[in-house]
Parts: C-alpha cells; sequence; structure tokens
C-alpha cells in the first residue's frame, strides 16, 4: 500500500489544497493530510480547529487520514509508514523554498521522497494567507474556500473583534 503525507499549516484549509488532496488520493492508496502544529507562524486556528475543519471538508474521500503533528515531518513520515510527502507547487516562487526544503528533507531521512504536484491553474493564486487578509477586512473568499471554511473565518474575526 503507497502512502503518502501531504503536510502544511492548512489556516485554513483551501479550495486549492482540497484539489492537491483529490489529485494525490487518485496517486496514492492513502493520503494522510497532516496538519503542522506551527506555532511560530502564529496561526489564526488552533491546531485542533485546524484538524477538524480539514476533516470536515475531506469527508468525501475514502482514502484521506486527516491528523495534527508537532513534530520532524521526517518521524511523521517515519511513524505513518508513507512513502514520502507531497507538496504543491503553485508558482516558480515557491519552488526555489521547496527545493531546499525536500533536500533537507533527503539529508535527515534518504528514503523519504519528496513528490510535487501543482493546483488546478484557476486554483493556483489562491493562499491561506491571502485568504486570511481577505476575510479580515470583511472580503468574500467563498470563492478560494468551502462554506464551512468560510463561516469558521467568519466567526474567528467576530470573536476577535475584527469583522
Amino acid at each position: 500500500m503507497k502512502r503518502v503525507v501531504y503536510p502544511g499549516t492548512f489556516d485554513p484549509i483551501t479550495n486549492g489544497h482540497i484539489d492537491l488532496v483529490a489529485r494525490a488520493s487518485h496517486l496514492f492508496d492513502h493520503v494522510i493530510v497532516a496538519v503542522a502544529a506551527s506555532t511560530k507562524k502564529h496561526p489564526l486556528f488552533t491546531l485542533a480547529e485546524r484538524v477538524e475543519l480539514a476533516r470536515q471538508v475531506l469527508s468525501k474521500y475514502n482514502n484521506i487520514e486527516v491528523c495534527g503533528f508537532d513534530c520532524l515531518l521526517k518521524d511523521l513520515v517515519e511513524e505513518k509508514g508513507a512513502y514520502g510527502v507531497v507538496r504543491g507547487l503553485r508558482a516558480v516562487s515557491d519552488f526555489e523554498y521547496e527545493f531546499q526544503l525536500a533536500n533537507m528533507n533527503r539529508a535527515l531521512a534518504p528514503s523519504m521522497e519528496s513528490l510535487f504536484l501543482t493546483p488546478a491553474e484557476h486554483l493556483s493564486y489562491i493562499s491561506s494567507s491571502l485568504v486570511r487578509e481577505i476575510a479580515s477586512l470583511g472580503g468574500d473568499v467563498s470563492k478560494f474556500v468551502p462554506k464551512m471554511v468560510e463561516e469558521a473565518l467568519k466567526n474567528k474575526y467576530q470573536s476577535l473583534g475584527r469583522d
């Protein structure tokens, strides 16, 4: 069984992320969507909230598992018995960082492969940070995220007094 990990902060999960999960789910027997704690990034949503949102929006896929993690990615890949990681490339600007990350992961775990997928062209400009910025200013993010994520963003910003 070929298992792969798709790691990310997913703060929040977007239609671009979902597109990559769908693509990976056709290529692998089992895809583990691994939501990173990423406390250095100061995420808007807690780890538990991000895991739950990902579980809800990905529930239609029967070969997807969602988990949170706060360890080295190589350790998670080993723990899950995965072949490697899937990463998304939206634009050439993503390549340098992703290439560096892939090489570092290979140095830490030589048997861990890094595979790169691109989202559908109409989703390639979407990023979680842009979605958060638009939502924080009361903008319409319905084209970029599922309805339940849109609602979660509205509720989060209302609770922070930024609606």
